[in-house]
Order: C-alpha cells, then sequence, then structure tokens
C-alpha cells in the first residue's frame, strides 16, 4: 500500500473514538410508493472521529506530532478499532479455526486474510491488510501449524512454503488493525485550562485495500 507509514494511531488516544462503518445506498422512490435500493458501494468502509479521545495537553500534543508525521492527509497509518479488531468477537480469544480464508488445491500457495460478517439473511467478506504482527494464527482442516507458513504484516497475505493439498479447508485467527488517514489537512486547538484542552473533531476515514 503506497504512501502509508506502519504506525498506529496512539493505542490510549483511540478508546474515545466514535465510528463505525459506512455504506453508500441510492434510493428511487417509485410512483406506486414502493423503492427501489442500490448500493453503490461494493465494500464499506469505516470512518472515525477520535477528537473526544483528547483530554490533556500531553494528548494535544501526541496528536499534533502525529499529525505533522503523517504530512496531514497525505500518509496513511494504523488505526484500531476498539470494538471491531480480532477475527473473532471481542471479548473471545483469537483461534485458528476463527476465520475460512480459503481452500487448497496443490498449487496455490497464498492467501490473504479476509473476515466475513454472515448470518442466515446474507454475508459480507471483508480482506483484512493490517494484522498485528505476532497474532496470527494459521490452521488447516482444523489442525493449527506452527512453522511452514508467513504472514506479510504490511498486505495481510499469508504464504505457504508447500502448497496446501486439494480441498483442504484453510483458516486463520488474527488480530488486525484498519488502514486510515486523516480526512482533514488542518488541526483545530482548543484550550480549555492550564492542563487540559481538547481538538473538536479528529476525522479518519479508511483506505480501502
Amino acid at each position: 500500500m503506497s504512501g502509508f507509514h506502519e504506525v498506529r494511531f496512539p493505542l490510549r488516544l483511540a478508546l474515545g473514538v466514535s465510528g463505525g462503518p459506512v455504506r453508500r445506498t441510492e434510493i428511487t422512490n417509485l410512483s406506486n410508493g414502493r423503492e427501489q435500493r442500490n448500493g453503490r458501494w461494493r465494500n464499506s468502509r469505516r470512518s472515525y472521529d477520535a477528537g473526544s479521545g483528547v483530554k490533556s495537553i500531553a494528548d494535544l500534543y501526541e496528536v499534533l506530532a502525529f499529525f505533522e508525521a503523517r504530512g496531514g492527509q497525505l500518509y496513511g497509518f494504523r488505526f484500531r478499532d476498539p470494538v471491531d479488531f480480532k477475527s473473532c468477537g471481542p471479548l473471545v480469544a483469537v483461534s485458528a479455526t476463527d476465520q475460512v480464508i480459503g481452500t487448497g488445491d496443490g498449487v496455490r500457495t497464498a492467501f490473504p486474510l479476509v473476515k466475513t460478517y454472515a448470518d442466515a439473511g446474507g454475508g459480507f467478506e471483508r480482506q483484512i491488510a493490517k494484522p498485528v504482527a505476532g497474532s496470527v494464527l494459521v490452521a488447516v482442516d482444523g489442525v493449527a501449524l506452527s512453522e511452514g507458513w508467513a504472514v506479510d504484516a504490511a498486505t495481510g497475505v499469508v504464504r505457504f512454503a508447500v502448497a496446501p493439498a486439494g480441498t483442504s479447508v484453510v483458516t486463520a485467527g488474527y488480530e488486525f488493525d484498519v488502514p486510515v488517514r486523516f480526512d482533514i489537512d488542518r488541526i483545530d486547538v482548543n484550550l480549555s485550562g492550564f492542563d487540559a484542552g481538547r481538538i473538536p473533531t479528529i476525522p479518519l476515514t479508511e483506505i480501502l485495500p
């Protein structure tokens, strides 16, 4: 991913974040009173506001320094969504069988990490491009593997030394960050006291892989 710095937005400042997935739906009202809905985006795109996490002068300076190091909107960076940051639910331990990432065919050696959100009504498969280094677990047909594979933490692609056999189910578990950028080129600082301050809004938007 070009124009990207492999650094994470300060974790303690992300705890007060608001935001989540955004979709673009076009709704046309028909003459008979019904409506026609069309999803204009194939994928959802995360959008956050991290301004509420800034409480002190030290926080202000940390955000300013991080903003300057990224060149405003110029360079992307990692951001941990406080709710959705694992291959499983936030209160569950990561397992090597959390997510199906592909089926072996005896030839294919590269499997991008994905996360599937699904229920009886439908589903959505999301590409995970920024796994947390050291957090990824991999299994083939339910058997966890401690060697014979490696993951690129910058792209989220798992590569096997030997291609998994045909029809074998490849699964993975992991923690991950969201690739984002600042959605502003200006930071407005508000000093509310000698040792307190805030930045009213720090909008962040996801960079899709």
